[in-house]
């Protein structure tokens, strides 16, 4: 198929008319959509007019949500990119999504802070809680050295620091995504 160029201005013609591309190789006769599609692409052609209106009336503007503040509450907005589909076009717009997290004070009780013995890596025993204290590359840098039960490798206040419930990770997790 040979595009002539009586072909070709009907092409553009039904293009900016707002023709799809199996409308177009349609009334062409003789030619494929896939045709039609490489022969616009090629002819570098605008974005064809929608129905119904021109594409910038049909676009949705920005929506912004504002969270309600509460003493109780955490709010944050986020941006985020979404695609939709109008007639056959995707189109990608950002929207702002507000995000309310409550956030519940819940005073520690009983908490017992031991003191550390401030061992070196060297004084490390198997009955010993190897807790990491400050930096490594600083010569302050120690380990907990309280006792730890059974064969734990921490005390008993850092086993709780350092082993969460799992239903109390997911809910954390779930908090923030």
């Amino acid at each position: 198929m040979n595009w002539t160029d009586e072909r070709v201005e009907k092409l553009k013609k039904l293009w900016s008319e707002g023709l799809s591309a199996s409308q177009i190789a349609a009334q062409l006769g003789g030619v494929s959509r896939n045709a039609v599609i490489g022969k616009v692409h090629r002819l570098c052609l605008p974005g064809r007019a929608k129905a119904g209106g021109t594409s910038s009336a049909t676009r949705t503007p920005k929506r912004t949500t504002t969270a309600p503040r509460a003493p109780n509450y955490a709010s944050r907005i986020t941006t985020r990119t979404v695609t939709r589909q109008q007639g056959a076009t995707m189109l990608k717009e950002e929207i702002e999504v507000g995000a309310i997290e409550e956030v519940r004070f819940r005073p520690a009780s009983n908490v017992v802070v031991p003191i550390s013995r401030r061992l070196g890596l060297t004084e490390l025993t198997e009955r010993t809680c190897k807790w990491p204290v400050g930096d490594p590359l600083t010569d302050d840098f120690h380990f907990c050295g309280c006792e730890s039960p059974d064969s734990s490798p921490y005390c008993t206040y850092h086993q709780r620091m350092a082993y969460q419930p799992v239903n109390e990770r997911r809910k954390a997790a779930n908090r923030v995504a």
